[in-house]
């Protein structure tokens, strides 16, 4: 296997690591002269997660139509569901669209892997764990995060519509708050799509069967998702969806000599 290009990862945003499972930046560094104790005040947390906010805005601001993709981290390149992913980052970056994950492993790293094959845009939203989680070696543009809730921001913010592979709970999280996001009016209405009928039929059916039938929801609420088995499919629906809205899609990037393998 070759060895990816060169990141293109903005300095701003990804600093060199201190230690296991840490990162330096400005922040710290600057107001690393403070007494200890106000390290662990609520004001210091607050000036952490304003400028966790403030990279992010500033590393994505710039990026174009984009979209947000989620899916399990425990496949590997060897896999259907792997091999899937990757077409649909090509797919997407083929029609000028950015691909933004989670920047780990598994689907997050096919679809990044994809959208790089493709010249394309390729975004991971990296989050600090008890386990390391590094990003994938096929990020052009890293973020690093201590909060869910901010990273979670710049999912949601970035994103013309949400695709969704099979995954557990981090990805039944990011699709049941885009629903609630989308239901309640906080969010315009965006394409989500499950990509994988088989994965996600069931669970289909118990919403239509048990949370519908006992009034939770509507059926207009059911209507918020879609449900795809074709990558090329998925990403002309969201193109349609783009061609709606301003700016149009930029033109798709040439083929490039990845393309073959």
């Amino acid at each position: 296997m070759p060895e990816p290009p060169r990141r293109r990862w903005s300095d701003r945003v990804v600093r060199k690591r201190r230690g296991k499972g840490t990162l330096e930046t400005a922040d710290q560094h600057l107001l690393a002269s403070q007494s200890p104790e106000f390290l662990h005040t609520d004001t210091w947390r607050a000036l952490r997660i304003e400028s966790e906010f403030v990279h992010g805005f500033d590393a994505l601001a710039r990026i174009g139509p984009a979209v947000s993709v989620f899916g399990s981290a425990r496949v590997g390149p060897r896999s259907a569901i792997y091999r899937e992913a990757r077409r649909f980052g090509r797919a997407l970056a083929e029609r000028g669209i950015a691909v933004i994950t989670g920047g780990g492993p598994g689907v997050m790293e096919a679809v990044n892997r994809g959208a790089r094959e493709a010249d394309g845009v390729s975004v991971g939203l990296n989050i600090e764990l008890p386990f390391e989680q590094r990003l994938n070696p096929y990020v052009d543009i890293g973020i690093e995060f201590r909060y869910f809730f901010v990273r979670k921001t710049m999912f949601v913010k970035y994103a013309e519509g949400f695709v969704i592979f099979p995954g557990g709970f981090g990805t039944l999280d990011e699709l049941f708050e885009a629903l609630t996001l989308v239901q309640t009016g906080k969010i315009d209405r965006f394409p989500i799509i499950l990509h994988g009928s088989a994965y996600w039929r069931p669970a289909l059916e118990w919403l239509e069967r048990d949370v519908l039938r006992a009034g939770h929801i509507s059926a207009e609420d059911l209507a918020l998702v879609s449900v795809s088995d074709d990558v090329d499919a998925t990403a002309d629906m969201l193109v349609r969806h783009l061609r709606g809205k301003s700016p149009a899609p930029r033109s798709p990037a040439r083929p490039t000599k990845h393309d073959a393998q």
